[in-house]
């Protein structure tokens, strides 16, 4: 099963990923491919798998990816093989992912993987405090560039099984691990 937390930069994604990971036995990350420079913090092929531009788009010529895209002048993609060699050890991948990468997923992967969609909302005010907040601290021209993007990716909400408001941490992780739970279920019974 693969599970999708979308939502705009400072959501919660990442947060909530390392939760779950640390709370669930069968859980485990899949990372993107970025050419996005590493920041402090970031563990590289754990937070993401960092290329150059010049490799991204290499590897996007060889085909490299299920789904790609350009967000915030950085490529993101998720990777076919490691997708793949994820689905088949059998574990409950968590991926976070932004809206346009949810619909090629869902849309490829619909006949082979149980795939499940969670966006997180996050009033623009509180947005714009995290990512001022943030430990990486993004210009105030990223944090501009992100917040005129919040309101493309709330246009798309409609297209997630679950849509949750992330404004307490513990609630939140608690509620996608119940999704998690019965979701495996619901699949189990099929």
């Amino acid at each position: 099963m693969l599970v999708i937390l979308s939502g705009v930069a400072g959501a919660g994604k990442d947060t909530i990923k390392k939760e779950l990971i640390k709370r669930m036995e069968n859980v485990e990350s899949l990372p993107s491919f970025t050419s996005r420079p590493m920041r402090e913090g970031d563990i590289e092929g754990q937070t993401y798998n960092f290329v150059s531009r010049e490799e991204f788009e290499n590897m996007i010529e060889k085909q490299e990816f299920y789904e790609y895209d350009i967000h915030h002048n950085q490529y993101y993609g998720t990777s076919r093989k490691l997708l793949n060699d994820k689905i088949k050890s059998g574990k409950i991948i968590v991926k976070d992912i932004d809206v346009n990468g949810t619909e090629h997923l869902k849309e490829l992967l619909k006949q082979d993987t149980k795939v499940v969609t969670v966006f997180l909302r996050v009033p623009k005010e509180e947005l714009r405090k995290r990512l001022e907040e943030r430990v990486d601290k993004p210009s105030p021209a990223e944090i501009v560039l992100r917040l005129n993007r919040f309101d493309y990716e709330e246009s798309k909400i409609s297209s997630y099984d679950y849509v949750l408001k992330n404004d307490d941490l513990e609630k939140t992780v608690q509620i996608i691990r119940t999704i998690i739970e019965n979701e495996q279920e619901m699949e189990n019974k099929n």
